[in-house]
């Protein structure tokens, strides 16, 4: 659906409120819980934990993110990446080392969010049904969900607002009910009740940990810039913002009621729901949390493209299942984070043991967001300076209090997001590193090199052909030079020798169709450098078009169409191509430090999660030869060697008896 993203309209804002809260949104299923453990309502924890919720949405999720954030966009895109790519630019390299934890945090995230979101909902079930198994269920709509993103979610997408819309209202009247029973609660708004709670209750600081679940969803606030704009996310904002926080009021009110506890397997958010509604409120809550998670997974889905864009991670197979560029469908992504939501709602079961392994690492990708934020606003701003430095520093203390808060949780469960973010972000790092080892080497050979070499090649009567069409895909973007991989596989093993060579540069356009050529001149007759570019809906069909694009060269007289061998030299209508992928591998004549290796091998990794270099190039695999190119990426390995014998007329013979004398 398209979008103008640079105002406000109803409809940019009914599809941001499709879009853009469902994670934060869908919070008040369990912050409460949380908080409460299902046990403890004593007025301190119930006040300060309310308190702590209310400024927390205010200072972090409106006053941070919605307000500083959204200010911080490359090209009208945010989230961690948009921040990266401007301070890069800046020639900060060490960014790159948050840039990549906020990442790692994300993609664990990955693995939570649709599981705690969608397990919290239903297991509202249980209200009605005591004894009837939820875990069945949850999986059951979890692989139904992962399944149709490779369809696409346009239809479905459509009712994505409307039903949020429904949401948020209901979680409004929840709440308006439940206060007008208890509206002492209105007085958390006074920050004294969460200073008290952490300051002077026992265990107070580590209800903080609880209290942060109310703002996981803070991050798609900025992440999502770029499909919603900031006008809609602000406006709509005000609005969701102030039904969240009157549920949160409504929560706490019931709460603080005589006499409230909960039944086994009761929650707090369903206890607010007037017994008739109840299957209303399972089922739009359930509609919510897969909406919610609909919404991570396309997160994630974009993220990960940012990577590859960013050179970060390798090229994996991405389609299109709508006419917008945006809307894409990763399947490694998509089937790894179905694994890993199914890992984590069989490992912890129910929502409440779910509790403890969520929040760490969305703390931590805050705290890494900040960092970036600061400085990029600090670079952008100088004169500024001062003001920067302390409304940051004031973030970075809050965030470090929270992060402090859910270090408590790794016992408890914590240790199985951590794991997971330590994971990628190994794995993201090393990664980095090795590419930066495969930049020491030259990347580009000028064409005038290489012109004389191909005629001298062409000239030598001893030389046999290997074809007589020879297509090397190349990521130069220009005639005037040549990747030196290529110019490897030419020249330095036996020179390949062919009637024609082709340099085949390849682009994926914005658009979805449509099929565009340029062919430049290389060496009359003997070589081209053909520029393809693609509608990113097309096939990559390119072995027929690459062939199409020769015939029309034979009708224009600009090639014969004839082959290079002899005795089949003009029986055939179509001769023959072949075309060479290479891949590179580091030299065995290089030393490598052991962290060098451990990077070598963590490239490896990577690249075979990506797509096969035939594919990736988008060609027949018929008449693909994939060569391996040795390339030296560090000092070359030195070995002192003694020769005993410099006669080198001798004979074995005499060597022997020279020996024994």
């Amino acid at each position: 659906m398209a979008l103008d993203t640079k105002k406000a309209s109803l409809a940019g804002i009914l599809i941001t409120i499709g879009i853009v809260f469902g994670d934060i949104g869908t919070s008040p299923l369990y912050v409460f819980q949380a908080i409460t453990g299902g046990t403890d309502f004593s007025r301190e924890l119930i006040m300060g934990g309310l308190s702590c919720v209310i400024w927390t949405l205010i200072l972090l999720a409106t006053t941070k993110y919605i307000y500083f954030a959204l200010n911080a966009d490359n090209k009208g895109e945010g989230g961690i990446f948009a921040l990266f790519a401007l301070l890069k630019a800046k020639r900060l390299k060490w960014v790159i080392i948050p840039a990549l934890i906020g990442c790692a945090t994300l993609l664990a995230d990955g693995f939570i969010t649709p599981a705690i979101s969608i397990s919290s909902a239903v297991e509202g079930i249980n209200n009605i049904y005591p004894d009837l198994p939820v875990l069945p269920i949850i999986i059951g709509i979890v692989v139904v969900l992962f399944s149709v993103q490779q369809f696409g979610t346009a239809a479905i997408g459509k009712a994505f607002g409307p039903v949020m819309l429904i949401w948020f209202s209901f979680l409004g009247y929840l709440g308006v009910i439940n206060i007008a029973k208890n509206p002492e609660v209105l007085g958390a708004f006074n920050p004294y009740h969460a200073y008290h709670l952490i300051a002077n209750v026992d265990g107070g600081f580590w209800v903080l940990g609880a209290v942060f679940l109310c703002t996981t969803g803070a991050e798609a606030l900025y992440s999502d810039l770029g499909h919603c704009g900031k006008y809609n996310i602000r406006i709509s904002w005000m609005f969701m913002a102030s039904l969240l926080v009157i549920n949160y009021l409504g929560q706490s009110a019931l709460c603080l009621s005589d006499g409230f506890t909960l039944a086994p397997n009761q929650t707090v958010f369903y206890s607010m729901v007037p017994d008739g509604m109840l299957p209303f409120a399972i089922g739009i809550a359930t509609a919510a949390t897969i909406i919610a998670s609909q919404a991570l997974i396309t997160g994630v889905f974009t993220l990960m493209n940012e990577a590859i864009k960013l050179d970060l991670w390798t090229n994996l197979k991405i389609k299109y299942p709508s006419e917008h560029q945006g809307q894409i469908y990763i399947p490694f992504i998509n089937w790894f984070l179905m694994a890993g939501c199914i890992a984590v709602i069989l490992i912890f079961k129910k929502s409440s043991a779910m509790e403890a392994t969520y929040g760490l690492a969305i703390t931590i990708d805050m705290v890494m967001t900040s960092i970036l934020l600061g400085l990029l606003l600090l670079i952008k701003y100088p004169k500024l300076k001062p003001f920067y430095i302390m409304i940051f520093m004031v973030f970075l203390t809050i965030e470090g209090i929270f992060l402090m808060s859910n270090l408590g949780k790794i016992v408890h469960g914590g240790w199985f997001t951590l794991m997971l973010a330590i994971a990628f972000f190994s794995i993201l790092f090393l990664y980095y590193k090795a590419k930066q080892l495969r930049r020491n080497i030259t990347e580009y050979v000028p064409m005038k090199r290489v012109v004389p070499l191909i005629k001298a090649v062409q000239e030598d009567k001893n030389l046999p052909y290997d074809c007589t069409n020879l297509v090397y895909p190349t990521r130069s973007i220009t005639p005037n030079k040549l990747d030196t991989t290529v110019f490897h596989s030419l020249f330095r093993k036996k020179p390949r020798k062919a009637g024609v060579y082709w340099f085949l540069h390849i682009d994926i356009l914005p658009d979805p169709w449509g099929v565009h050529y340029t062919v430049n001149e290389v060496i009359d007759k003997k070589c081209y450098y053909v520029h393809l570019e693609l509608g990113f809906k097309e096939e990559h069909r390119v072995e027929y078009m690459i062939k199409k694009i020769h015939r029309k060269m034979i009708e224009k007289g600009e090639l014969t169409g004839h082959s290079v061998f002899e005795s089949i030299h003009d029986k055939f209508e179509e001769v023959d191509f072949k075309f060479i992928v290479l891949n590179s591998r580091v030299a065995t004549d290089v030393i490598l430090t052991p962290f060098q290796q451990l990077c070598v091998r963590a490239y490896r990794f990577v690249k075979s999660t990506g797509l096969k270099p035939a594919e990736d190039f988008g060609l027949d695999k018929t008449n693909v030869e994939v060569e391996y190119i040795p390339i030296t990426v560090a000092e070359k390995y030195d070995m002192e060697m003694v020769e005993d014998f410099e006669d080198y007329s001798m004979t074995q013979s005499k060597i022997k008896l020279s020996k024994k004398g």
